[in-house]
């Protein structure tokens, strides 16, 4: 299975420990919301786990790949809230080709980054909480 195969797999369905083994322990996140480059496995998987949960209901699905041996670009469709959002998820993969090292995600249109936007702050600040 390559590293964009197991993206595939995770997006289906989220295992946590399978997104820990995926990212490199130096990977990069870029947000289409965020202005700064995220650095690092414990926050890029957190971005990850929150987009996933926000973005990967019953109407999300990948409408389009390109693929190489460095990475992927691949373009997804969803409908939230009656938002319809299109996205490219840009994944440079290690040399080894056995992890994710850059994870960029794009967004249009702007109803649609204004909405995620939201919904990402919202999840974000909940998985932050301490458990009661």
């Amino acid at each position: 299975m390559t590293a964009i195969d197991a993206w595939h797999a995770y997006a289906k369905s989220p295992d946590p420990a399978a997104l820990q083994a995926l990212l490199d322990p130096e990977v990069t996140f870029d947000s289409p919301v965020v202005h700064t480059t995220q650095r690092g496995r414990p926050i890029t998987a957190a971005y990850l786990t929150a987009a996933v949960s926000v973005l990967g209901g019953p109407d999300f699905r990948y409408v389009g790949e390109w693929r190489n041996q460095h990475g992927a670009v691949l373009e997804f469709e969803t409908v939230i809230d009656g938002i319809t959002i299109n996205g490219v998820d840009i994944i440079r993969l290690t040399d080894d080709g056995e992890r994710i090292a850059a994870f960029k995600v794009m967004l249009r249109p702007l109803k649609a980054v204004n909405f995620v936007h939201q919904m990402m702050g919202e999840t974000l600040a909940r998985s932050a909480r301490p458990a009661s």
